[in-house]
């Protein structure tokens, strides 16, 4: 568990706030709902896509049912055609969790978002401004040195972060050496997050087996497209047009359908291996997150619930009720 360094006023111990991490598919909405209604508490979606209205099928979006059995947060509060950032997430996000903790009641997280949680948590680096023709010039220079040329570069010029970034990540080490030029030193010594305080975080984390995984991710993608999720894109696209919220898993192959690129059948092939491809990455992401209880099922089995049940159980007898 992460404690955050900030304790209550006058010795009140700090609110618990569960993170329920998770690959799309492993059940963290059931485990959220378990919870909430064992715990008394609200549900903070984060989700970059479920928080647009009208993008229900390819979202996988608690049902009406599910929303009504605990109380849900930001979902449904833009429109496609709004501009709608991970900052914005984190300030919306945060001002949620005040909330639901100044109510007494316990506040769980629960998405597949990794930098919308991440901006929760820790807050997002303002640094230097994009400069464009630097990032050519390093675009350039990593096409004609080869693919390791700019992690060794960044080694050269900020040790430290070079070890945070993966070599193949050509958008974070451009970024990173673009900050490090324009700030004259290492990018690790100019940060300028803004970490949640006043929160004592437990973080689970739910890694059901692969192969279990993606079988239920390709039935899954399969009844979106069954439900209408052609039809909905065709709707979002006639009301606001060729937004970037319609470039999400699902919608992207839906509109390859209604523009002819794609057979349904190809469609829904593609979204299934997007959304293997999406789990993958997720799980990298996830890792890296400190002290997560890790639980080897789904979300929603039964042994997964007591065993969560008995985590946020130990957490929250671990210091003493508020007064």
């Amino acid at each position: 568990m992460s404690v955050a360094q900030d304790n209550a006023a006058g010795g009140k111990p700090a609110p618990l706030t569960v993170l329920l991490l998770g690959p799309t598919g492993s059940g963290k909405t059931a485990l959220s709902l378990a919870l909430a209604e064992r715990f008394s508490g609200e549900i903070v979606s984060c989700d970059s896509v479920a928080v647009y209205r009208g993008m229900d099928l390819g979202t996988a979006k608690p049902t009406a049912e599910e929303r009504a059995r605990a109380p849900h947060h930001l979902i449904d509060i833009a429109d496609p055609d709004e501009p709608f950032t991970a900052g914005e997430y984190s300030r919306l996000a945060r001002a949620a969790l005040r909330q639901i903790a100044g109510r007494g009641e316990l506040p769980i997280v629960t998405g597949g978002t990794g930098l919308y949680l991440r901006a929760l948590t820790e807050g997002l680096f303002t640094g230097p401004q994009r400069q464009e023709e630097l990032r050519e010039r390093l675009r350039w220079s990593r096409r004609r040195h080869g693919n390791g040329w700019l992690h060794r570069l960044l080694a050269r010029l900020d040790p430290a972060t070079a070890v945070r970034i993966h070599a193949n990540d050509t958008p974070k080490l451009i970024r990173a050496i673009e900050v490090c030029l324009a700030a004259r030193k290492p990018m690790s010594e100019v940060l300028g997050r803004d970490p949640l305080l006043g929160f004592r975080l437990l973080r689970i984390g739910l890694n059901p087996p692969r192969a279990s995984l993606y079988e239920r991710l390709n039935r899954r993608c399969a009844q979106m497209f069954a439900a209408g999720l052609v039809e909905e894109t065709r709707g979002l696209l006639a009301r606001y047009g060729p937004v970037k919220a319609l470039d999400s898993l699902g919608y992207r192959q839906a509109l390859g359908v209604l523009d002819g690129r794609l057979t349904p059948e190809a469609a829904v092939a593609a979204a299934q291996q997007g959304h293997r491809n999406y789990a993958k990455r997720q799980l990298t992401w996830f890792r890296r997150e400190p002290a997560v209880h890790w639980i080897e099922a789904f979300g929603d089995d039964e042994a997964t619930m007591r065993e969560a049940v008995e985590v946020v159980q130990d957490h929250l007898a671990a210091v003493p009720a508020r007064e």
